[in-house]
């Protein structure tokens, strides 16, 4: 490292890193060996691939340990990139819910693993409260997969609509072509009365407005916007 680098945020302290460490996400003993002082057997264990490594965590402690992953100084990982779930083919191996943080000020990454029984209750706890970022990611991950995201202010689909009944299509379990026929899905489509929970804006519907059904034409015409159930 040049002494110009070392005047750059970020990189003074990962003068003595491994360019691996640095930056393909292999997590240094400046996180692991605190973070299993703290939380001891709540952290499950580590697991490096292709240079990026994943912590998993406990499903109970893990608001604890993100919270002082964001908050602790010698750690500052006070960006959540992305929120993520992955649900294997083999069934023994776990549900997991993925978190990947970023500390702008350390330029260092770190992937937070939680591991569930997909056959159990797929529920965490919510971490809208230390990322506001979080909110549609859960509710999305929600929505695909079926998890409960415990203490979300807002908790409903957001890519498929409220009163969807086929449950949640990014699950292994979830056909192909869906649970229903075509015409059956578009029949539940028409009838969930979308507008009542979006306006013409979200539809964005404004150029299509003569191709809606009529009894749609006129709700929207008279101002009805329903009541969200």
């Amino acid at each position: 490292m040049t002494s110009q680098d070392a005047d750059r945020p970020g990189l003074a302290g990962t003068a003595n890193q491994s360019p691996t460490a640095r930056y393909q996400g292999v997590v240094p003993d400046a996180t692991m060996a605190p973070m299993r002082e703290r939380f001891g057997a709540a952290i499950e264990r580590v697991v490096t691939s292709c240079g990026q490594s994943s912590v998993y965590v406990a499903a109970h402690a893990a608001h604890a340990v993100l919270e002082w992953l964001r908050d602790d100084p010698s750690q500052q990982f006070n960006y959540l990139t992305d929120l993520t779930c992955v649900e294997y083919r083999d069934p023994e191996l776990p549900f997991e819910v993925v978190y990947q943080l970023r500390s702008l000020t350390r330029s260092a990454d770190l992937r937070v693993k939680i591991a569930l029984d997909g056959d159990g209750p797929l529920e965490v706890a919510s971490v809208v409260n230390l990322w506001i970022g979080a909110n549609w990611l859960e509710r999305e991950a929600y929505d695909m997969f079926g998890v409960v995201f415990r203490g979300h202010p807002d908790l409903r689909r957001i890519l498929m609509w409220d009163g969807y009944q086929e449950g949640h299509p990014l699950r292994k379990s979830f056909p192909l072509r869906g649970r229903f026929s075509r015409a059956e899905q578009t029949r539940q489509a028409l009838a969930a009365n979308p507008e009542a929970h979006y306006s013409m804006e979200e539809l964005s519907i404004a150029e299509a407005y003569g191709d809606l059904p009529r009894d749609m034409q006129e709700r929207l015409a008279a101002g009805e916007h329903g009541v969200v159930r």
